[in-house]
């Protein structure tokens, strides 16, 4: 009998680590500019780092140079910046970095389509159509616009100018249209590990869309967050003569700030 409740507990506690890496373990794409709000006194000149992680946990997979890389402007123009990606390593995995230069005002809404990067553990592939905001100089003009990428989030909610605490509302779309009942991810850069989780699903939130797509959450900590809707994609890869499913993310960037008294 003692024998028995040994090998239950240690099946237990196996589970228990399991349903805890499970939980812990949720790819990101991401694209962090040094600063999501640019004024003449900033300067007009950002960088952008464009890389694949697990953002809470600080921990990086390698990522291979996107298929598209590039930024609209205002709701209108695209540019192609894909010339513009140098490449880098963080703790020894490739990444890439760009520096860019805002020539006028208005929003810039910069994206990549990445390669599909091959995840074993789960026996699929993961595609990460992710975006990130920032505002020039002060005028608010294309923030809310599509990009046209086979899936995307569109914010409700103005995503710069945030404080910690607020509410961010937004739609995801699958091939221009919205996803219903849709899982999104929700996960913190950790920057510096300054904050410790209770337990796995601390790590990453989850939430779903309603029934035209829409999601909202309230981010309780200033920094960057990231929103990832996933979805199974139509078609199957071929990889080593075998047919993997495709998890196509509709990933957001965006950052609060904390609230700041008069000296």
């Amino acid at each position: 009998m003692k024998f028995l409740k040994f090998w239950m507990v240690v099946l237990v506690g196996t589970a228990l680590i399991a349903g805890f890496s499970g939980n812990a373990q949720a790819h990101f794409g991401m694209i962090i500019p040094s600063t999501e709000i640019v004024t003449q006194a900033s300067g007009g000149t950002i960088s952008l780092t464009v890389m694949f992680a697990h953002p809470f946990e600080r921990n990086w997979m390698d990522m291979a140079r996107p298929a598209r890389f590039g930024v609209k402007i205002r709701g209108a123009k695209t540019e192609n910046l894909l010339p513009l990606l140098k490449s880098i390593k963080i703790q020894g995995h490739q990444a890439w970095k760009a520096t860019y230069r805002l020539k006028r005002p208005g929003d810039y809404v910069f994206f990549d389509q990445p390669q599909p990067y091959f995840e074993p553990a789960e026996g699929k592939f993961i595609v990460h159509y992710t975006k990130v905001i920032v505002n020039g100089y002060g005028m608010e003009e294309g923030w809310d616009t599509k990009v046209g990428l086979k899936t995307e989030i569109i914010p409700l909610t103005r995503p710069y100018g945030v404080y910690k605490g607020n509410v961010f509302r937004g739609i995801v779309l699958v091939n221009g249209k919205p996803a219903p009942f849709c899982r999104i991810e929700v996960e913190y850069d950790n920057t510096g590990e300054a904050f410790v989780a209770p337990a796995g699903p601390f790590i990453n939130q989850v939430i779903k869309t309603d029934q035209n797509g829409v999601f909202a959450y309230a981010m309780p900590a200033a920094g960057w967050w990231g929103f990832a809707a996933l979805n199974a994609g139509a078609k199957k890869i071929q990889y080593k003569g075998k047919a993997y499913p495709v998890e196509l993310g509709a990933v957001l960037w965006m950052r609060t700030r904390d609230m700041k008294r008069r000296k």
